[in-house]
């Protein structure tokens, strides 16, 4: 008993139930109604009938006074079928016709019948003696009356036999919504069940959990692929604090010492001159873990979404023509020539600033390992599109990045043995990636040159969906 109070207490029941009494009011309106205008339908049906045959009897008396009305009522009253055919006397007795008697006060009136009245047949027996008719009586000049009626009981009989009809289609209809209620009810009391399983292993702390997905593509299961989403990206990010929080232990931990120890070492000096150079340096020391901080916090605001409340329509083309031309000069003046290949108008949906800077990321490590290297001295910026969507390329000819460790290098704090005398924090790339996802694109490291056995460079692709959007 206590899951069917749970099962009757649950929304989807309930609505169901409501649609079955809606249904149930519906259907018992339409009953009465259909039975009602087809009761109507063939009463006027009669009524019309009758009064041709009122019509053709007077005609009748017009035409040959009382004999040829008495032929012309008993032939008619002979037919199958007939209609009631009666001729009474100006005080009601009957004096011939097809009817044995009528109700009492049939004929004190003229016209048609206020309401249906009780007749008698001949040869009728037991409970089938009384029936109810119709009729249209009227007066002949001799004082005469004529009754000329219909039995009411086929319009009855097809009133009873739809009504009947439709309530056994109603009844039938009524036990399979009952069946399929109940059902669909104890289906989706499982699966609330199930969700209710899998919800307490994740409030325990197992992330990994996630919501049971039926692929019917119901309701269930479009609320259970939202969950699941929005639990791959708590679990991302749980999983991104704990590398922050270790990075921060292990690779932060040594500038800081620095940092220290040349502060400590300043205490000692007396010359001026050296005491203020050491102070400077340890100024360049503590701007550059700022920057790692910044960096950070832009990568964690970022992978938040922070930003996706700041998209809007922009120009990609300007924008990187505006980062290569700011870039020439730099790139000249570590021996490089930077070369633009922009397609025209291109507009993509995005925040502008994250976008740039992570030009910005891309084109300071372009320049800053391949200079001095063994490969072309040139960096290629290129913006096109691509069956893939909108493609930003940068490619360069220095050392490049081995195939194994592309996947390593977008992690925070991630730098390659032969990188690290040069300057840098290891989150350039890792935020170039964050960027990516926020802007449902992909980031995409390969070779420059495949087809060269020597320093194939590295080509990092900013890959933006077909329609620009996050």
């Amino acid at each position: 008993m206590s899951r069917f109070r749970v099962l009757f207490k649950s929304t989807a029941v309930r609505l169901s139930a409501l649609y079955i009494l809606l249904f149930a009011l519906c259907a018992a309106t339409l009953v009465f109604y259909v039975t009602s205008m087809s009761e109507r339908l063939l009463t006027g049906q009669i009524r019309d009938a009758v009064s041709q045959e009122v019509s053709q009897v007077k005609h009748a008396y017009e035409a040959g006074g009382l004999n040829l009305l008495l032929r012309t009522m008993e032939r008619r009253a002979r037919q199958p079928g007939a209609n009631l055919y009666v001729i009474a006397s100006p005080t009601g007795q009957i004096l011939a016709g097809n009817v044995a008697s009528v109700q009492p006060g049939t004929f004190d009136d003229q016209g048609w019948t206020e309401i249906p009245f009780i007749y008698e047949r001949y040869a009728d027996t037991g409970a089938e003696r009384q029936h109810l008719a119709i009729a249209n009586i009227f007066t002949l000049d001799n004082g005469l009356r004529i009754l000329i009626g219909r039995d009411l009981g086929e319009p009855e009989r097809f009133r009873l036999l739809v009504r009947q009809a439709l309530m056994l289609a109603l009844a039938i209809m009524g036990v399979g919504a009952l069946v399929i209620w109940f059902g669909i009810g104890r289906n989706a009391l499982r699966r609330i069940d199930r969700m209710t399983d899998a919800s307490r292993k994740i409030m325990a702390g197992d992330l990994s959990q996630r919501l049971p997905v039926g692929g019917s593509g119901d309701e269930f299961d479009r609320m259970s692929d939202s969950l699941n989403t929005m639990l791959e990206r708590i679990e991302k990010l749980n999983e991104g604090l704990r590398q922050v929080s270790d990075n921060i232990a292990h690779d932060l931990k040594t500038p800081l010492t620095r940092l220290r120890n040349k502060a400590v070492d300043a205490l000692d000096i007396d010359n001026e001159e050296r005491r203020r150079g050491a102070l400077e340096g340890i100024i360049a020391e503590s701007d550059q873990l700022i920057r790692t901080f910044n960096a950070l916090l832009m990568i964690s605001r970022v992978e938040a979404g922070a930003a996706a409340a700041e998209m809007t329509t922009i120009n990609l083309s300007a924008i990187v023509a505006d980062t290569a031309e700011l870039y020439e000069p730099v790139a000249e003046d570590a021996g490089l020539v930077l070369t633009a290949e922009i397609e025209p108008g291109v507009e993509i949906q995005g925040n502008r600033e994250l976008i740039g800077q992570a030009l910005f990321n891309l084109i300071d490590n372009a320049i800053k390992y391949a200079a001095g290297g063994s490969g072309k001295p040139d960096v290629i910026l290129k913006l096109s599109r691509t069956p893939e969507g909108v493609t930003l390329c940068l490619a360069d000819h220095g050392a490049g990045v081995p195939a194994d460790k592309r996947e390593e290098v977008v992690k925070r704090f991630f730098r390659l043995d032969e990188s690290r005398s040069k300057p840098g924090t290891g989150l350039g790339l890792s935020l170039v990636e964050a960027v990516m996802e926020l802007h449902g694109g992909r980031l995409q490291l390969s070779d420059t040159d495949p087809e060269s056995s020597e320093a194939r460079g590295l080509t990092a692709t900013m890959i933006f969906s077909p329609a620009g959007k996050s």
